[in-house]
């Protein structure tokens, strides 16, 4: 019972590092083609000439990413039936007590267990990430292309409709221009014809005030004959005296 007990757990063993060593590859697989999923080498777009041909097309990745991962799913599933197997024949009850080696052995493939299943779906993660972006970079070079081959048809109606509006402009400013001088030519006649105002009026002002200078001037003459004509009087009827004193 014992050698039979034996040659089951060492069976069990072999079949999980068997298990293991095919994970192993399919992992390294795996990593590969989630390596290789990315864009043309050079990253131009638009460039006949550039090498942008991938060495496996996206579609061929994708179905060899979900092949391989469906491979590794169930050697996964596989080896941890394995794993609860080799824990079920420790605990028994015809088996003698498990002794520390026995549960090193099987701590062991645990971990292996545990490390594959992690970097299992880390890789696919990573590679659903890589594949993410590369859908929108793909839309976003066929919306550039698409906007390409549509933009020949549309670069001369594009000029026409340019040379118009830069027309309009043209003529826009034509306008401001007229407007602005003929603005100016408004504000400097009110400008003459206030400044003919001003002289008119001061023409006026002197004319109306020439008749009271000449009146006044008159007046001035007026007195000074009538202050002679005193003061000659005055020495004539002087001088008479004096002669009559004189004689006398």
């Amino acid at each position: 019972m014992a050698g039979g007990s034996s040659n089951y757990w060492e069976d069990l063993r072999k079949q999980a590092r068997q298990l293991e060593n095919e994970l192993d590859l399919k992992l390294v697989s795996f990593s590969k083609v989630c390596t290789s999923y990315s864009t043309p080498r050079d990253g131009r777009i638009g460039d006949p000439n550039a090498d942008t041909t991938p060495l496996l097309n996206h579609s061929t990745q994708d179905r060899m990413f979900d092949t391989i991962s469906v491979e590794i799913e169930q050697l996964l599933a596989k080896l941890t039936g394995l794993n609860d197997k080799m824990a079920e024949y420790t605990s028994t009850p015809g088996v003698s007590a498990p002794n520390a080696a026995l549960m090193h052995t099987l701590q062991r493939h645990r971990d292996i267990l545990q490390d594959y299943t992690h970097e299992f779906h880390k890789t696919k993660g990573n590679f659903l990430a890589i594949r993410e972006r590369e859908d929108l970079l793909g839309s976003v070079r066929k919306d550039i292309e698409t906007y390409k081959s549509g933009s020949g048809v549309n670069n001369r109606r594009t000029e026409l409709f340019l040379k118009e509006h830069e027309h309009l402009r043209n003529s826009d400013r034509l306008m401001d221009d007229t407007v602005s001088i003929a603005m100016a030519t408004k504000e400097n006649m009110t400008s003459q014809r206030g400044l003919l105002k001003s002289i008119q009026g001061k023409v006026n002002t002197l004319a109306n005030r020439f008749p009271a200078i000449n009146n006044l001037v008159q007046r001035i003459n007026l007195r000074k004959r009538r202050d002679s004509l005193i003061l000659g009087v005055v020495i004539g009827v002087c001088t008479i005296l004096l002669l009559l004193y004189a004689f006398h």
